[in-house]
Order: C-alpha cells, then structure tokens, then sequence
C-alpha cells in the first residue's frame, strides 16, 4: 500500500471523519483541471467535482462552488447565494482557508469553516464524481448523492447558459 502525501491524508483522514469509506488515490498524472482529470481518470468531464474558492468583497467571507467539471460558473448567481459581490480568491486567501494549494483544494478538510458551499445541481446527473484530494494528482469518487452529506453545501444552479 503506497503512502499518500501528507495533503491527501488530511483529506482521507476528513473522509473517515464523516464515516465516508471513500478511499484517496494519487495518480501519477496531473487532475490539476477537470479536462486532465476526467483524461487521467478515464469518465466525463462533467463528473468531476471543480472546488472553485470565491472571497465576498464586504465580509471577505469564504465561498466554496463545487461545479461540474462541465460547466462555467455563473457568479452573478453565487453573489445573489451569498448576498455580496464576489472575486475569485487567490492564491494565498486559498491556502489561508483551506490549508490546500489552488489545483488540488478538495471539496472537504478545510483547515477553516466555510459558512457558503454551493453544489453544482448537474452533478446530480451523475452516478459516481470525483473530486481533488489535496493535491494536483489526488482524487477520491463518491455517489453523487453523497456529495451533499459530505459537504454541508447547498444545491444549486451554478452554470452560465451557453
């Protein structure tokens, strides 16, 4: 059994808290975006869960989408989720929040709370997702329906209409 970076151990570790048996796996090449993933991984792109981390402008709160690997994100109707004007965080805000590296921030084990999670209502179409790990190259697949239990966050429409 190979031993998993100390990022994708805090995720498992995050998993097995919540009493999910869903087990992380690094691949030797890049899930760094939905397209490498979904190549790496051998599924749709649409099955793979996009942790993407926003920052209200006012409270500088946290807002964690986790969209399909599919779609582009519609952030007038996060801003109305959350009730604020929104930016996408960078990368420091990201670490800060997370404890995770933008490419690898998983939709769980967070080093802090985060008060607005926003699902994708498309990955609901999909039997098994799977979602970053902590790093560029670790992923873990759960059932769709568990993404919610997993996560705490709120089903929603994210996608801008193309």
């Amino acid at each position: 059994m190979t031993i998993l970076s100390k990022s994708a151990q805090i995720v498992q570790r995050a998993l097995c808290e919540k009493g999910l048996g869903f087990a992380v796996v690094e691949l030797d090449a890049s899930t760094r975006t939905a397209n490498d993933a979904a190549m790496t991984i051998g599924c749709q792109v649409g099955q793979i869960v996009k942790s993407l981390l926003f920052r209200t402008k006012q409270t500088h709160m946290p807002v964690l989408v986790l969209a399909s690997g599919k779609n582009r994100v519609n952030e007038e109707f996060i801003q109305k989720y959350a009730g604020e004007q929104i930016s996408k965080a960078d990368a420091d805000f990201a670490r800060e929040i997370t404890g995770f590296a933008i490419g690898g921030i998983p939709p769980l084990g967070h080093k802090n709370p985060i008060s607005f999670v926003y699902i994708d209502e498309d990955l609901l179409q999909y039997e098994t997702l799977w979602a970053a790990a902590g790093t560029p190259n670790a992923v873990f697949s759960l059932p769709a329906k568990e993404l919610q239990k997993a996560t705490g966050g709120q089903i929603v429409s994210v996608k801008e209409s193309s």
